[in-house]
């Protein structure tokens, strides 16, 4: 998912306000505080590239040396994660299945099936609109480092509509393989596997003793614990606005922060916005909304959420967001109305209207 919000906090101490993204754990020296102030509660902060996005992570403890390796233990399984699903990556599962399509089943890890099981689940309460094999769409519509600004042609995005069915998508748990039916079938894990990923170093953080945390890739972010004296705060980025205005915030201590939008990978065309989010029964990006945030304990199916309830449009979208357990959200619609699910009122802070333009 994209970066489509950003997260307020607070520097309480000066040590958290001078610790720079990437930089070296600095020892105690004689000019260093007092072991005391060392030992104090502040912010540890790093920062890499993963999996095509900003891995931010963040904690709140009073001993930086566990917190820093136990971020380098969460940079390593984001990348071995993305070895294993990314669809740009030499032999990777994704890979090995798309080259398969139509033919055999591949062995793939356990990982990549646990994901592709749960991207099914999020495809059946949309409807089918999350769909992880529209990655046959992907080659026609570019948005990703290859995007070329093109609109294809209506029957060239016809002829691929018949390869996006995630029903012929086949798991086979007792042998380990995932099979796609048909020649010319993609699956593509972008819009879940990033969530997994999320989940995955939640777990790890925990298991090194970290409690209050905040994890932030692209547009899927988890929280857990508080930010010293209060729960951390993140926000939702206006669609219209620039790069980093937000219209509204939540305090959240233990949960997933996900959001998508039609503002991160996008051209304009005609006075038309065309941007990444496809919907799978007509090829082309989805009109309905202009941003979707979804909050809830599992970073994995927000992310697959957020995608499905964007391309279900504000009406569908919003009812099914109030059928699910442990699922609240937020829809910017196409007509910058904003919709709040009930278990958000009177939580979700309003910092203003939404700018309004196409």
């Amino acid at each position: 998912m994209r970066l489509l919000f950003s997260v307020l906090v607070a520097c309480a101490v000066l040590t958290a306000c001078g610790s720079k993204p990437g930089s070296e754990t600095v020892g105690v020296s004689a000019t260093s505080p007092p072991p005391a102030a060392a030992t104090a509660a502040h912010v540890v902060e790093r920062v890499k590239l993963s999996m095509g996005s900003e891995l931010h992570l963040s904690a709140w403890t009073t001993d930086e040396p566990v917190a820093l390796a136990a971020f380098d233990a969460v940079f390593k399984e984001f990348d071995r994660l993305e070895a294993l699903m990314s669809i740009w990556r030499e032999g990777s599962d994704v890979q090995r299945v798309n080259q398969a399509a139509g033919d055999h089943p591949v062995t793939v890890s356990p990982e990549t099936r646990e994901v592709i099981r749960a991207a099914r689940q999020v495809s059946d309460w949309t409807e089918g609109k999350f769909d992880i094999t529209f990655g046959a769409l992907s080659d026609i519509w570019k948005f990703d480092h290859d995007q070329d600004n093109r609109v294809p042609a209506p029957a060239a995005i016809r002829a691929r509509l018949p390869l996006v069915d995630y029903q012929a998508l086949i798991v086979d748990e007792q042998k380990g393989t995932a099979f796609l039916g048909k020649h010319g079938m993609r699956m593509h894990l972008g819009g879940i596997g990033k969530g997994y990923a999320v989940d995955h170093g939640a777990s790890l953080l925990r298991a090194a003793g970290v409690r209050d945390f905040m994890i932030q890739s692209g547009g899927d972010l988890y929280v857990a614990g508080r930010h010293g004296d209060r729960p951390w705060r993140v926000s939702i980025r206006d669609p219209r606005g620039p790069a980093g205005s937000s219209f509204a915030a939540l305090d959240l201590e233990d949960g997933t922060f996900s959001t998508s939008g039609d503002y991160e990978r996008f051209f304009m065309k005609d006075g038309r916005r065309y941007h990444h989010i496809l919907d799978p029964d007509t090829g082309e990006p989805a009109r309905g909304c202009r941003s979707v945030t979804i909050v809830t304990d599992s970073a994995t199916l927000s992310d697959g959420i957020d995608t499905g309830v964007f391309i279900l449009g504000p009406d569908k979208g919003m009812a099914l967001i109030e059928r699910l357990p442990d699922v609240e959200g937020v829809i910017v619609t196409s007509k910058n109305e904003v919709l709040v699910s009930s278990g958000l009122k009177g939580k979700l802070l309003m910092l203003g209207e939404p700018t309004n333009a196409p």
